[in-house]
């Protein structure tokens, strides 16, 4: 069986970032990181055993440390304000084209239209942009999509929303409301576009796909879920203990591929733990 790697897989640049930021930290016990830095338990682990507290999904308290650290999936004004009059250090790691989707969403509200989100309702990003919104809708999928009270509509995008998704979503949109002007800023970020596409290359050349990620990461699981629409195996796994050998039996191409939060040697632990059932690239 041969192994083919997809050509663009694993951690973006915005995770990098993050992470950078938090090796340069000299005192983790004084810094409680606002919320889940990556959906990555081992990412998750690691920092808790430096010392860092954490939040997790729940944010609804004031973190007790002097410092609090903003995630790569950034939050509202609202939110940071909130956290800055009760007199804490923000250290900030927010993802820029994260940064793009705020900015994009109030350009639209100032400009007087109703924002429609299109992602995954309740996800801390998609939470982030809503909570500084005061006429918006969140839209997960085609079916969700109706008409709509307002004559302007603007469309943003989670950055990690797929691209057929967002085609779909918009295609309904202006369906459902002949009667409104729409406006459309695309936020896919690039990093979740260039490994969905690789994905779709890859896809031509296997028989099944081993996608490395975090059980909780969105974009690891719309890889999982493009596999799936393809009518190919595809195999959610967040290191190699969770490999079974028998998934590729009678398989000659297996396609491996990761999502952007993933670290690179949870990658090669894979990759070498496949090599051991006597796969060879």
């Amino acid at each position: 069986m041969r192994v083919v790697q997809a050509e663009v897989l694993g951690m973006c640049f915005g995770v990098r970032d993050a992470l950078k930021a938090l090796h340069a930290i000299g005192r983790p016990e004084d810094v409680t990181i606002h919320g889940e830095l990556v959906h990555n338990e081992v990412v998750l682990t690691q920092l808790g055993r430096r010392g860092f507290g954490m939040t997790r999904e729940d944010r609804q308290g004031v973190p007790q440390t002097p410092a609090v650290l903003i995630t790569a999936h950034g939050i509202s004004d609202r939110e940071r304000q909130r956290l800055r009059a009760a007199g804490k250090q923000i250290v900030d790691t927010t993802c820029p084209l994260v940064e793009r989707v705020h900015r994009a969403a109030q350009t639209l509200q100032n400009g007087g239209y109703h924002v429609l989100v299109i992602g995954r309702r309740g996800h801390v990003e998609v939470r982030g942009i809503v909570e500084d919104l005061h006429s918006c809708d969140v839209i997960q999928s085609p079916e969700e999509v109706r008409r709509y009270p307002h004559e302007r509509l603007g469309v943003v995008c989670q950055t990690t929303t797929p691209e057929r998704t967002v085609r779909a979503v918009r295609e309904a949109i202006r369906a459902h409301n002949p009667h409104a002007e729409v406006r459309f800023i695309d936020t896919i970020c690039l990093p979740t576009k260039e490994h969905q596409r690789a994905l779709d290359r890859l896809l031509e050349e296997v028989e099944a796909v081993v996608v490395v990620g975090g059980r909780n990461s969105n974009n690891t699981k719309q890889l999982v879920l493009r596999c799936q629409e393809r009518g190919l195996p595809a195999y959610h796994v967040q290191g190699p203990e969770d490999l079974h050998p028998e998934w590729f039996d009678g398989i000659e191409t297996v396609g491996l591929t990761a999502g952007t939060s993933t670290l690179d040697e949870a990658i090669e632990a894979v990759e070498r733990a496949l090599h051991e059932m006597r796969v060879c690239v």
